[in-house]
């Protein structure tokens, strides 16, 4: 599912879910929206994991890194 994905992506990149949803999808409620039961066009489906994928792939993260010490 699709909201599996974005959830890990948030939680792994500490992004807000409202500005993945502008990023992403150019809607600030995106996420919000899919909480709530949204099911995405195929096609909006695929820019979002292309979106993912893409923002993983050039390294424009930082990763969330656990304090130590």
């Amino acid at each position: 599912m699709l909201i599996r994905s974005v959830e890990k992506f948030l939680r792994t990149y500490d992004m807000p879910a409202t500005k993945f949803g502008r990023l992403a999808a150019h809607d600030p409620r995106f996420v919000l929206d899919l909480r709530m039961g949204r099911i995405p066009r195929q096609q909006t489906e695929a820019r979002i994991v292309a979106f993912m994928a893409g923002f993983e792939a050039a390294g424009q993260h930082k990763r969330v890194s656990a304090n130590v010490g």
